[in-house]
């Protein structure tokens, strides 16, 4: 089992009083395997996103990915985990401005300690990025600026990958190519997937699907 969420409980403090987003949420994932994570803006998908990813803190309940209990890991630890364990992509790609394209999709392997010009070489050329490597995030389009966030989260082979609206910003046909790019280079890395959409066309496409509603799995 690469992740293993039981009981995850998350509130936040809003004007109104207390606000419980999550509920007491279960769900586990194996490596090599693609789950889709979907439900109504407001259910809770991007706030289990960020608790997987060790960018918050659950109020209650065990996540336990890579073999580490997130609740006991100092901020040390959890960037740690961050760097090495798991890969983010968003629909705001967040490359670095002042940094190439080659350069963008190398920095996490670096970071990670993970460098393999290799495996780069294939991600570029499977992602159809091989032409752009010199130019900088603000001279590519939408669809390419996300080719190579996606690029730049596998170049460091994470074994837990996840994906907020990864193709929100992209037409149909590119999502699906991109989507489909995304699914067959995890599996073949034997990474796990956990992917948020609102797309149940999407949703189709991985393995199985998981439904957040009212801060619970439906």
């Amino acid at each position: 089992m690469l992740l293993s969420l039981r009981n995850v409980r998350k509130s936040y403090t809003t004007a109104e009083g207390r606000l419980e987003i999550l509920k007491g949420i279960d769900l586990d994932l194996d490596g090599g395997e693609s789950v889709a994570l979907t439900g109504e803006s407001g259910s809770g998908k991007s706030t289990l996103l960020h608790l997987v990813a060790g960018l918050d803190h659950a109020d209650a309940g065990e996540i336990v990915s890579s073999g580490r209990s997130l609740a006991t890991l100092d901020d040390r630890r959890r960037a740690e985990y961050r760097r090495t364990a798991v890969g983010l992509v968003f629909q705001h790609f967040n490359l670095i401005p002042s940094l190439d394209v080659g350069a963008n999709i190398s920095f996490h392997a670096k970071l990670a300690g993970r460098h393999d010009p290799a495996w780069e070489r294939e991600l570029v050329e499977l992602l159809g990025v091989e032409t752009l490597l010199a130019r900088y995030p603000e001279q590519l389009s939408g669809g390419q600026q996300q080719r190579v966030a996606i690029g730049r989260t596998l170049a460091a082979k994470p074994p837990l990958v996840l994906a907020d609206e990864p193709t929100g910003n992209l037409d149909e046909a590119t999502g699906d190519i991109v989507l489909n790019i995304m699914l067959s280079l995890t599996k073949s890395t034997g990474a796990a997937l956990l992917l948020v959409t609102h797309s149940t066309r999407l949703a189709q496409m991985l393995d199985r699907s998981v439904h957040l509603r009212g801060g619970r799995i439906a």
